[in-house]
């Protein structure tokens, strides 16, 4: 069988071997990590994502992307763990927003956008997904299994950039793709401005309450595609940042609107509902975080390289 094939389905193996571990081990730690009555669909939707993951797999196998070996490995582990403890930090009640279920700003989120785009998708799909559902453990909230999913399809389509012989090319049309996405994100918001949003917590006054989404929060989407377009630009001669940072755009709005829209079914949220009350207080502040954070990561990558020469 070919290696690359046993690779990447020993990789999604394990993915779902993990999640399987958290949920188990948890439950028995922690009574508010046991998954409700929805536990099963919320496993239908991560097997439905890994499945997408397989799909594009073989779409794309003849790619050496998806070659994972002895120092992929390493970089899994690496990445999830990092992932887990930043996404612990981060995701508490200090960091919420608005939102219809609990959402936080994530600024940790750039680790699985760089380790997919520095190591290869099959790392990113791991280090976002094992991750995220450490983290959520950690935290002691609950667990989103499909949620985590949606965020190891954020490291796996980051790490898709070198799919393109021509960089610059593929750079090109992930952003004509993420522009559109914007868009029509943006005008489901405008049409939407009234869907109810909660604050998932109000730390200042300790109690649940009823927040709307800003019109900044409801225009983050676009706000962060813009200071992707600069920094695209501003570093037009350094293709590293400027693919890492417009593949981990695309990859942010595809796994977080998976994860959103899988609520359509597990929560029972309209689509304007997930997309204005889950998705944009999500994948925004993503987007500027991957902005901002993610240049930050592959230059500081390169300089270890070049001064140690790999």
């Amino acid at each position: 069988m070919d290696r690359k094939l046993v690779s990447v389905i020993v990789s999604l193996v394990a993915v779902l071997a993990f999640f399987l571990l958290i949920v188990w081990i948890g439950g028995m730690i922690n009574p508010s990590l046991q998954l409700d009555e929805t536990g099963v669909l919320r496993f239908a939707f991560v097997g439905l994502g890994l499945l997408i993951v397989f799909v594009v797999y073989l779409l794309t196998r003849q790619s050496k992307i998806w070659e994972v070996g002895t120092r992929e490995v390493v970089y899994m582990a690496i990445g999830a763990a990092l992932y887990a403890v930043l996404s612990f930090l981060f995701n508490g009640t200090v960091f919420a927003v608005p939102s219809v279920s609990q959402v936080a700003l994530r600024p940790a989120v750039a680790i699985p956008m760089f380790f997919g785009y520095a190591f290869g998708p099959a790392v990113g799909l791991f280090t976002g997904a094992v991750g995220n559902m450490f983290g959520d453990a950690l935290t002691g909230f609950g667990l989103s299994p499909q949620w985590s999913v949606g965020n190891g399809l954020i490291g796996m389509v980051a790490g898709m950039a070198m799919l393109f012989k021509d960089q610059k090319k593929g750079i090109n049309t992930v952003l004509w793709i993420s522009l559109v996405l914007a868009l029509i994100v943006t005008a489901i918001f405008f049409l939407n401005r009234t869907a109810p949003n909660m604050m998932f917590f109000d730390p200042e006054n300790g109690i649940f309450g009823d927040a709307t989404i800003t019109i900044f929060a409801g225009l983050s989407i676009v706000i962060g595609f813009l200071l992707v377009l600069l920094v695209r630009f501003v570093f037009g001669k350094n293709i590293d940042v400027a693919a890492a940072v417009t593949w981990s755009l695309l990859g942010n709005f595809i796994g977080i609107g998976f994860a959103a829209l899988s609520d359509i079914w597990i929560n029972g949220y309209p689509p304007a509902v997930a997309i204005v009350g889950e998705f944009i207080p999500a994948a925004g502040p993503n987007a500027i975080f991957a902005a901002i954070l993610v240049p930050i990561l592959v230059a500081a990558y390169a300089s270890v390289r070049r001064q140690t020469g790999r």
